[in-house]
C-alpha cells in the first residue's frame, strides 16, 4: 500500500508572544505558502481544519482555490467541514468549481463537526434540525444531498417558461469528485456508516468512545470495520483512509524549548460532550525515536494517508523545516517514498 503524507493546519491566528500568525490574513497567506513549501518538499497533501466563531480558518473554498493556483501536484483538502453549517447545493457548486480549478486534486473531508466555542452556532447560520431530529441527523441529511448533487442528480424542477420541462442538476460538475469525499468518523459505528455511503474514512486524534485498549489499536479496529463495511456495501473501488498525528521532531534548542516537555506523552481519556473519549498521544522526540514509534502505531500502519497536525502559529519557515525533517528522517519508516520514486 502506497503511503501518502500531508499536513493539517487549524490556522490559528492570535497576537501572542512568539506567534508568527497575528491576523486572519496572516493565517490565510501562510496556509498557501505552507502548501507551496510542502509540495516542494514532496509531501502529498495540504489540508485545513474549518472552525466557526473562532480565530481559526473558516470559509475553506477560497483558500483551497488559492492553494490550487500556487501548486500543481499536491492534494488540497479539508479535515473537516462541519456540515451542520452548510447549504449542500451551494457547497456542491463551490466544491466543483474548486476541484476544476485544482484539476481534480480536491480531497474534501466533511463531518458532523467537533465541539465548538459557539452555543448553537449552526442555528445562528439559520440551520435548525427538524422536529425529532438531532444535529447529527441534520449533518448526515445535508451530506446525503451534497453527495447526490456532486453526482449530478436532478435536484430541482426546470421552469417551463425558460425552456424544456424537466429536472436540473447543479452546475458545474467535476468528474471523479464523488470518490474524493471523506467522512470524519469519531466512532467505529460512524466509520461503518461512512463506508455504507461510499465515502473515504478520515479518522482524527481522538475517538468519542473508549474500550480500554490503546488509542492506535482502537483506531485500527475502526479502520478494519470500515473496510469490511465498504466491501459489504458493494462498492467497487478501493477506499482511502487517513489518520492524524501530532509529530514534533526535536532537532535543535528551539524545538526542545517549544516541545521538549511533551516527551513521554501517552493516550488520555476524558469526557467530550458528556461521552467518555480516548485521545491519541503526541509523538515528540528525536527523529530516529519517532520513526521507531510511528512504525509501531497500529492505525498508522493500516491507513494509506497520514496527516501531520502542524503548530501553524510558529510560521511557515518553522513548519516547513518540521515537515522536511519528518519526510526525510521519519516517514520512510512507515513505508512512505517520495512521489518521484513511486
Amino acid at each position: 500500500m502506497s503511503k501518502h503524507i500531508g499536513f493539517l493546519s487549524f490556522g490559528h491566528w492570535q497576537r501572542l508572544p512568539g506567534s508568527q500568525v497575528v491576523t486572519a490574513r496572516d493565517a490565510l497567506v501562510q496556509s498557501v505558502e505552507l502548501a507551496v513549501a510542502a509540495e516542494e518538499l514532496g509531501l502529498d497533501g495540504a489540508y485545513v481544519r474549518v472552525h466557526h466563531f473562532a480565530r481559526q480558518l473558516t470559509s475553506p473554498f477560497p483558500l483551497l482555490a488559492a492553494m490550487a493556483a500556487r501548486t500543481s501536484r499536491i492534494e488540497i483538502g479539508t479535515g473537516v467541514i462541519d456540515m451542520r453549517y452548510e447549504n449542500p447545493l451551494y457547497m456542491a457548486e463551490e466544491a466543483a468549481v474548486t476541484d476544476l480549478l485544482a484539476d481534480g486534486r480536491l480531497q474534501l473531508g466533511v463531518s458532523r463537526g467537533s465541539p465548538e466555542t459557539a452555543l448553537r452556532g449552526s442555528q445562528a447560520f439559520g440551520y435548525v434540525p427538524p422536529a425529532g431530529r438531532t444535529e447529527a441527523d441534520l449533518a448526515r441529511d445535508k451530506t446525503g444531498l451534497f453527495l447526490a448533487a456532486i453526482e449530478g442528480a436532478a435536484v430541482v424542477e426546470a421552469d417551463p417558461r425558460m425552456g424544456p420541462a424537466g429536472q436540473l442538476a447543479v452546475q458545474p460538475q467535476s468528474a471523479g469528485l464523488r470518490d474524493r469525499i471523506w467522512w470524519g468518523a469519531g466512532t467505529r459505528a460512524t466509520g461503518e456508516w461512512a463506508a455504507q455511503q461510499g465515502m473515504n474514512l478520515m479518522s482524527s486524534t481522538l475517538l468519542s468512545e473508549d474500550t480500554g485498549m490503546p488509542f492506535d489499536e482502537l483506531q485500527a479496529e475502526q479502520i478494519e470495520r470500515y473496510r469490511a463495511a465498504f466491501v459489504a456495501a458493494g462498492h467497487a473501488r478501493t477506499p482511502r483512509v487517513s489518520v492524524s498525528r501530532s509529530v514534533l521532531p526535536i532537532t535543535n534548542a528551539q524545538d526542545r524549548q517549544m516541545f521538549g516537555g511533551q516527551q513521554g506523552d501517552t493516550d488520555s481519556v476524558g469526557l467530550l460532550e458528556g461521552v467518555r473519549s480516548r485521545f491519541g498521544k503526541s509523538y515528540v522526540g528525536e527523529p530516529d525515536q519517532l520513526a521507531e514509534e510511528l512504525s509501531k502505531d497500529a492505525a498508522v500502519r493500516e491507513a494509506d494517508t497520514l496527516l501531520l497536525t502542524v503548530p501553524n502559529m510558529l510560521g511557515v519557515e518553522y513548519n516547513a523545516r518540521l515537515l522536511e525533517t519528518v519526510v526525510r528522517e521519519v516517514a520512510p519508516a512507515i513505508g512512505w517514498v517520495p512521489p518521484q520514486s513511486r
